[in-house]
């Protein structure tokens, strides 16, 4: 099937590098329509079932629109953006490649994810003037610190303040030496108001900051993820006595989770009982988690194939 997904790329509108490409693939690609949840789930079925090259190139041709505006938010890298965009298509592709539609999610929620990491590890091989650890923390840190600086209203030039500095070490789980370093490396001496470059119409550095809101779309993708991981999680933990939720809940979903002893002193029982209990509990709570998502593929498949006849008779 790899080689069916390539050959699609052949048939994917490219951007000029002359001025107004990136413009002109936009609105080109904007002609695509976008897919309604059955024909999607139709088309999916018809690459993963026959390897379709014709549904693989639908699907994804419908999804370049998200490419492009995930793409969008990593402009401040200074990398050229047809290239940031291809390396998220290459990303799109992988996606369609791997979606299993009877999981009951749309497309795009899973995409998402292939995008985005496809162009992380597109910037991390290009950014030769920070040499990032690889370690997942270091990793979010190099993505994350524009973000954390904008939300503490950090954005004056220079090293940022020791308070500051403490805030985003925190929230992002790596050393405060790390956020000093990341900040002077991704900064630099130069002025957000300095030319990216001096014989060009690039614009300016601060034109190209990192612009990480979500958009509409994706917002309605994992709210949507997110709303059915709730419902699972939901209905596992009903299936708990009292105590093995009370256990569940203070170990594996309270920030910071209690501690054994805490919880042996509040139930009267031996550390390794609270441990053998909160083991029985998530049993049961992924048991029940599993149990959920195959009754609601099975009833998400059902629907679809109900719908079968009506769309088989356009």
């Amino acid at each position: 099937m790899g080689a069916s997904i390539m050959s699609t790329v052949k048939a994917l509108p490219s951007i000029s590098s002359g001025a107004g490409g990136l413009t002109r693939y936009m609105q080109e690609i904007r002609k695509f329509p976008m897919l309604q949840p059955d024909e999607e789930y139709m088309l999916a079925k018809r690459w993963q079932q026959h390897a379709d090259a014709r549904a693989a190139e639908k699907l994804i041709t419908s999804h370049l629109r998200l490419v492009g505006r995930i793409a969008m938010g990593y402009r401040g890298y200074g990398l050229p953006i047809g290239e940031v965009i291809s390396e998220g298509n290459v990303g799109l592709m992988q996606a369609v490649k791997r979606f299993e539609p009877d999981k009951g999610f749309r497309l795009a929620t899973y995409a998402m994810w292939w995008i985005r990491a496809s162009i992380q590890e597109y910037i991390l091989r290009s950014w030769s003037l920070v040499k990032i650890g690889t370690t997942a923390a270091q990793k979010k840190l190099f993505f994350n610190l524009r973000r954390m600086k904008g939300q503490i209203q950090a954005l004056e030039e220079g090293d940022l303040k020791p308070e500051n500095v403490k805030t985003i070490a925190t929230k992002l789980g790596v050393s405060e030496d790390e956020v000093v370093n990341m900040n002077r490396r991704l900064s630099g001496d130069s002025s957000l108001n300095a030319p990216i470059k001096a014989d060009s119409e690039t614009g300016e550095w601060q034109d190209w900051l990192v612009d990480t809101t979500p958009d509409q779309e994706e917002r309605m993708a994992e709210r949507e993820e997110l709303d059915h991981r709730r419902a699972f999680l939901s209905s596992a933990l009903a299936g708990l006595n009292d105590r093995e939720r009370r256990i569940f809940e203070a170990r594996r979903l309270s920030e910071p989770p209690a501690t054994l002893e805490e919880l042996s002193v509040e139930f009267k029982v031996s550390r390794e009982r609270v441990r053998q209990l909160e083991v029985r509990a998530f049993e049961k709570v992924q048991d029940a988690v599993q149990a959920a998502a195959v009754a609601a593929e099975t009833l998400s498949l059902s629907k679809r194939t109900l719908a079968l006849p009506k769309q088989l008779a356009r």
